[in-house]
């Protein structure tokens, strides 16, 4: 398998960055439904840590994965169901980016503000002044940024299945590990 892109089928980077990202996605965003029900307590700051360093993990997976992506040209689509599809698929995988770096960017900026110090492998980062009304704006961007996720991922999904299944353009093999 290639490491880069070809016009038929993504390369072994691309495949990682995507299905890493994915897997992480899968463990980040129940895990943090289930630290808002936990009442506050050290285990928590522990379990949050965790959350913390899995969420700069993806930003920094998403941000390479865009890196490698501005390099090897996407692979092209062999059919279109109907018009307009290239740019709905467009559009949603745009807003998927977004809606990962908002979540990232604004649970940071959250613990940030709260007057923590927050450490993003290569540096720690803390403000000087704590700010509680805007660390809870950012919350509410992360929690509102998280649903946007969850259903331009479900419409990922969607979109995947209705091609291998009723269009059977062989979508999933672009995208399979070898």
């Amino acid at each position: 398998m290639k490491l880069s892109n070809s016009l038929t089928e993504y390369g072994l980077l691309a495949k990682l960055f995507h299905w890493a990202t994915f897997v992480a996605l899968l463990v980040q965003i129940p895990f943090g439904f289930y630290l808002v029900g936990l009442e506050f307590s050290d285990r928590r700051i522990d379990l949050e840590n965790i959350h913390i360093l899995i969420g700069i993990t993806i930003f920094y997976f998403v941000l390479f994965r865009l890196i490698w992506k501005l390099f090897n040209d996407s692979p092209k689509s062999e059919h279109n169901f109907f018009k307009g599809q290239n740019l709905i698929a467009k559009l949603n995988h745009f807003l998927l980016y977004i809606s990962i770096f908002a979540i990232t960017i604004s649970g940071v900026l959250k613990k940030l503000y709260m007057g923590e110090k927050l450490n993003f492998f290569i540096f720690k980062f803390a403000f000087k002044e704590s700010n509680f009304q805007l660390a809870d704006s950012f919350y509410v961007v992360h929690i509102y940024a998280n649903y946007l996720l969850i259903a331009l991922v479900c419409l990922h999904i969607l979109a995947t299945v209705v091609h291998h299944v009723f269009i059977k353009d062989k979508i999933l093999k672009k995208y399979k590990l070898k």
